[in-house]
């Protein structure tokens, strides 16, 4: 199939050509013909599938063929709803390549910065508004932004906005809208908590689920590296050396932690630069667009890098540290291999983080490669994992383990 199969209108197609896609992604291919059948959506795919298109692209089309975008004083007619502001921005980024040629209007409000500028371009009208929870909610308090006209909600990575506390803000918003409208509901895990908050927002939805929530980008090449604590700053110099990665995303737990490794690897002369909350947006933004234009080799980056990040033959992620919720691991290296491409994942272990990767590896119902030879091997972690692997876990175990993998089990979107 490609987009001319798709009945997508002229300005759209023509976007679409200029930017260089010809056949669409699997979630592309399933989702757009029911969007533009104005159905309800529950979509579940992983991340990097090409989910942004999925929606944007028949919320264009439904506008322009409507009298949304008339001459005059415009009302926003699309909103979508998002966790993080460099997803917020990326979102935003792709309407404006997808709807060049329509003549609807478009902007995006995110915290972090002043909000001038997005208060004007509200002031202006826009057809489609994306934004975060938290500067949305902040702006209707101010009467900036009214919902009452909203034909199409998107509510975009879903299980992150439950991740990081917006449950509240995200039933707060949803009591705005107006109950007749289409709803479109995109995660990258379908937990029960998931499931239950679609059901709130859905009317009668179609489901369309393209890979299961526990899989892993089939084009990235995964490897496990046991290594001492000491030595992984030693290690991670070393892999650096390698020709092969151009350009490597890090992440590790902590702000601090970041912004300690991208100081060692500037002093080792290797051009880095740190991403996490702290940073104002205006250095999140440079950060992102000298790693995305390879001005900087290295980004390393807490987990708010792990969606929402979009970077063209992304060659290599690493994790310096692992992290000890299993779904995050999947979201980390979803950074590469995007859309079909090649990537590399590499994990960087010590003893103490050997429970994270059995978790891992059971997520993701395979055993990740062991690589031995490099001069930072640690036999006995890599003993002790192997002789832990193979046994049954204790009733204790699985109590701890549930403390931070919370609940997992899936349901059939067909159920």
């Amino acid at each position: 199939m490609t987009f001319n199969d798709l009945e997508l209108i002229e300005p759209i197609k023509k976007a679409i050509k200029n930017e260089g896609y010809t056949t669409p992604t699997p979630i592309q291919e399933k989702a757009i013909p029911i969007l533009l059948n104005k159905r309800d959506l529950m979509g579940c795919a992983q991340t990097g599938t090409g989910k942004t298109a999925a929606f944007s692209i028949p919320v264009l089309q439904l506008l322009h063929e409507s009298a949304s975008h008339v001459k005059g004083k415009k009302n926003i007619k699309a909103l979508i709803v998002t966790p993080t502001r460099e997803l917020a921005i990326q979102i935003d980024n792709s309407i404006s390549d997808y709807g060049k040629y329509t003549g609807l209007s478009h902007t995006v409000v995110f915290g972090g910065v002043s909000q001038h500028a997005q208060t004007q371009a509200l002031r202006r009208g826009v057809d489609i508004l994306t934004a975060t929870p938290g500067r949305l909610l902040d702006l209707i308090n101010q009467g900036f932004i009214k919902l009452n006209s909203i034909e199409y909600f998107v509510l975009d990575e879903a299980d992150r906005m439950l991740d990081m506390g917006f449950l509240n803000d995200v039933k707060k918003i949803i009591k705005l809208l107006p109950k007749k409208r289409q709803s479109l509901f995109f995660s990258a895990t379908m937990p029960l908590s998931i499931v239950d908050l679609a059901n709130s927002i859905l009317d009668n939805p179609e489901h369309v689920s393209i890979t299961p929530e526990t899989t892993t980008a089939e084009t990235v090449e995964q490897s496990l590296y046991h290594v001492s604590k000491d030595n992984k700053r030693n290690l991670l110099l070393d892999l650096l050396d390698d020709e092969s990665i151009n350009s490597a995303l890090i992440f590790t737990r902590t702000k601090y932690g970041a912004d300690k490794l991208a100081k060692l690897l500037n002093k080792k002369g290797i051009k880095t630069e740190a991403l996490h909350s702290n940073k104002s947006q205006m250095a999140r933004q440079k950060a992102l667009k000298n790693f995305k234009t390879q001005y900087t080799k290295v980004l390393v980056a807490t987990d708010i890098a792990a969606r929402g990040i979009d970077v063209d033959d992304l060659s290599c992620v690493i994790n310096f540290e692992i992290p000890n919720i299993a779904e995050t691991y999947v979201h980390r290296i979803g950074r590469t291999g995007r859309a079909g491409a090649a990537g590399r994942a590499i994990s960087l272990c010590d003893t103490d983080e050997l429970p994270y990767i059995r978790d891992i590896q059971k997520l993701i119902s395979m055993r990740i490669d062991v690589v031995k030879e490099h001069p930072f091997h640690l036999e006995s972690s890599s003993s002790d994992f192997k002789k832990e692997s193979n046994k049954p876990r204790s009733s204790n175990q699985r109590k701890k383990k549930s403390q931070y993998r919370g609940k997992r089990q899936y349901q059939s979107s067909k159920r």
